[in-house]
């Protein structure tokens, strides 16, 4: 089972996206919230996989949930949700760690495959509208641009292929495919930038990248 801390101010919404995620039979909703105040204590209790939370709450923002969360030795995933997919709250919640977003008009499906996803090591990059979101602060890094570019220097030329392909919103198994080699290779790959680069996970991998005009 994947155990899952959700965190969203409105009961009612808060309430169905617990239904959905829990409907399947693989995830399980330990603990929930309508603010992040509590985030840190239950995630200490409860010890979840994935911490879900609304990026726009009244105390404690999904922002600030990211930061004190991901500052806890062995931290848990995080995924944030929210309304617009251009938020620049979720831009600065991938840059503190969180592995990806969800909007809330997400069919039920795709939310809780969501969070699959993320509890399996890889990320929620859509294709369009995460590199939208990205190209758009990208374009006005200024001089993190250069510190960008050589922190992918640092890389070697397959692990920077890699890197590359995970900034499209390529799963694993897609770049696998696409540069000719097995899954677990192209694991091995994003396991070494990630450490190579000091990040945290594969999310800040594709804003790097983006952020270094390489996309």
């Amino acid at each position: 089972m994947i155990r899952v801390v959700l965190l969203e101010d409105e009961d009612l919404v808060r309430g169905g996206i617990r239904m959905i995620l829990e409907a399947g039979g693989t995830i399980e909703v330990v603990a929930d919230r309508g603010d992040g105040d509590e985030a840190v204590a239950l995630v200490r209790k409860h010890q979840p996989d994935i911490v879900l939370t609304d990026i726009r709450m009244p105390n404690v923002d999904g922002l600030e949930v990211t930061r004190r969360v991901r500052a806890l030795p062995s931290p848990p995933s995080i995924i944030v949700l929210t309304t617009f997919d251009l938020d620049e709250y979720v831009f600065a919640a991938l840059q503190a760690g969180a592995a990806g977003f969800l909007l809330k008009d997400t069919p039920p499906r795709e939310l809780a495959r969501g969070v699959e996803i993320v509890a399996d090591g890889e990320a929620i990059l859509a294709p369009t509208v995460t590199r939208r979101m990205l190209n758009r602060f990208a374009t006005s890094a200024g001089p993190k641009q250069l510190d960008a570019r050589a922190k992918l220097e640092l890389l070697t030329t397959r692990e920077r292929e890699v890197a590359l392909a995970v900034a499209t919103g390529a799963s694993n198994a897609a770049i696998a495919r696409s540069l000719f080699m097995s899954e677990a290779t192209v694991k091995v790959h994003v396991s070494r930038t990630i450490s190579k680069l000091d990040l945290d996970n594969r999310t800040q991998i594709a804003i790097l990248a983006h952020q270094a005009g390489a996309m």
